[in-house]
């Protein structure tokens, strides 16, 4: 499993693997909203947590149709499927993969756009708290719809069009935490909530993708 986490990161930092892609869309997001709602201060710090939880979805979201389709593409998944190693526990690790090559730069990145948006100081830590709690679903919830998909010509649209319903329940719940903290309110019941979200995408959802690529590759 190890050796099958190291490969796919080793494949996400060369050229054209996806790494810094998600944080470069994230970068420009946050840059050009400033400039298309206008200078006021006040309206920036209200739609700062929303728009940034919004560009760390659509940022996740980028790499999605490359998770399985070049492993499909070369064979590799046809290996995995026989492999000693449970599948299960192959797309586990390629999630995690998704998620150290996509949702944790934007976790650390986070506090830095955020400044841009002119969150306030106090909302800083809520927002990393809930980007940490929440991007791991947005990951794994990938896995899943890139599972359902594979072998789909050109089948980005399909994957976005299942998975961004799924997202939803993250979105508003990281965003709620968000504002809520940056606003002095208790943020702990969507934080909660949005590790429970978490914790459930990563306890069942490799499962279910298993079982879809089971069914597709045969």
């Amino acid at each position: 499993m190890i050796a099958l986490l190291l490969r796919d990161l080793r494949l996400a930092f060369r050229a054209g693997g996806g790494f810094g892609l998600g944080l470069a869309f994230f970068l420009i997001l946050v840059t050009l909203v400033p400039f298309s709602v206008g200078p006021q201060n006040a309206l920036l710090s209200s739609i700062a947590p929303g728009i940034l939880w919004l560009g760390a979805l659509l940022a996740c979201l980028l790499s999605l149709d490359r998770l399985l389709a070049l492993d499909f593409e070369d064979g590799t998944l046809d290996v995995l499927i026989t492999a000693p190693l449970p599948l299960e526990a192959a797309l586990a690790a390629k999630a995690l993969a998704h998620w150290i090559t996509t949702g944790l730069p934007l976790v650390v990145a986070a506090p830095v756009l955020g400044i841009l948006l002119n969150l306030p100081v106090q909302g800083m830590g809520w927002l990393v708290l809930s980007l940490f709690l929440g991007t791991p679903a947005l990951s794994v919830i990938g896995t899943f719809g890139a599972a359902l998909t594979v072998g789909i010509k050109r089948g980005g649209l399909l994957l976005s069009l299942l998975v961004l319903p799924l997202y939803v329940p993250t979105l508003i719940f990281g965003a709620e935490a968000a504002r809520r903290g940056a606003i002095g309110m208790a943020a702990e019941t969507p934080l909660l909530m949005l590790a429970g979200i978490s914790l459930g995408a990563i306890a069942l959802l490799p499962f279910a993708a298993a079982a879809a690529l089971r069914m597709t590759i045969r």
